[in-house]
């Protein structure tokens, strides 16, 4: 374990400011095939869709050798060279008009070093405040780890099985061009999702890892196409096990009454991804 105390980085914090254009919502919103009519200036962003704002643009120079820009300036540097979302809790508050200014501050919450079953292991917990024209709009509490290089030793953990029969079904393939559109929108160089010899030789994958948040957002996407004119209020996801490109997997939900639980079962019928999303009162 690092001896590294990291109770200097907690409270740490950063503004970034964007602005919500039609042009990246409407790029997203034909990646995902959305039924719905096209977007214009006005409309509400669809919920988790300001993931494709707030780009974080750094100099090639200053990227690791994974794509994601270096350490140490907002994120901790922490010596562990795997980084993945591991989830997110979210409150929608108020819409994000598409066309407005949007601002998102920025706060380090907790960072945290503990060993587990694949050895070094440490949590960074990132809170966001997303202000639209300057009203609240989106509470975000955004939790990634960081890993051990993969070495291959010790028993694998044995995958949880995904939800079956569930009320709420979408069956998906997301291959090479999805990724590459998702990675594009969200600014994302993370080698994982388009360099598949990256993937598999040096981070140990079988082959190209579809994104988290894009996961996250086909979820929150089902359960606004089963939304009933109902507002989603919040949505919180876990990330159980990576999805590979070029495989299909299935997004469902199972309603009940203001809720309902979400998943993403791999193409083994493996628990990938799960959540739970609020509805307003009808």
């Amino acid at each position: 374990m690092s001896d590294r105390n990291w109770n200097e980085w907690v409270g740490r914090t950063r503004v970034s400011l964007d602005h919500a254009d039609l042009l990246r919502a409407s790029a997203l919103q034909a990646t995902l095939e959305s039924p719905e009519q096209p977007l214009r200036e006005g409309d509400p962003l669809p919920e988790l869709w300001h993931w494709i704002y707030f780009w974080e643009i750094a100099p090639m120079a200053s990227l690791g050798y994974d794509g994601h820009p270096a350490k140490g300036d907002f994120l901790p540097p922490i010596d562990l060279p795997r980084r993945m979302w591991a989830g997110s809790r979210l409150r929608f508050l108020e819409p994000v008009v598409i066309g407005a200014e949007i601002t998102r501050r920025s706060e380090i919450g907790s960072v945290a070093e503990k060993t587990g079953r694949s050895g070094r292991l440490a949590f960074v917990t990132v809170k966001h405040r997303l202000e639209c024209d300057g009203r609240l709009c989106i509470e975000e509490e955004h939790d990634i780890v960081y890993r051990a290089p993969e070495t291959g030793d010790g028993p694998a953990r044995p995958p949880e099985p995904a939800p079956r029969d569930r009320q709420w079904t979408r069956e998906l393939t997301a291959g090479p061009v999805m990724l590459f559109r998702y990675s594009a929108l969200t600014f994302n160089g993370h080698r994982i999702h388009y360099d598949q010899p990256f993937s598999v030789e040096r981070e140990g994958y079988d082959g190209l890892i579809v994104h988290g948040p894009l996961l996250a957002t086909l979820m929150v996407d089902l359960a606004r196409r089963n939304a009933n004119g109902r507002r989603i209020t919040s949505f919180a996801f876990r990330a159980k096990r990576p999805v590979f490109a070029d495989q299909p997997f299935t997004v469902s939900g199972e309603p009940e009454r203001d809720e309902a639980r979400l998943s993403v079962g791999d193409a083994e019928g493996a628990l990938a991804m799960d959540g739970e999303v609020s509805f307003s009162a009808p």
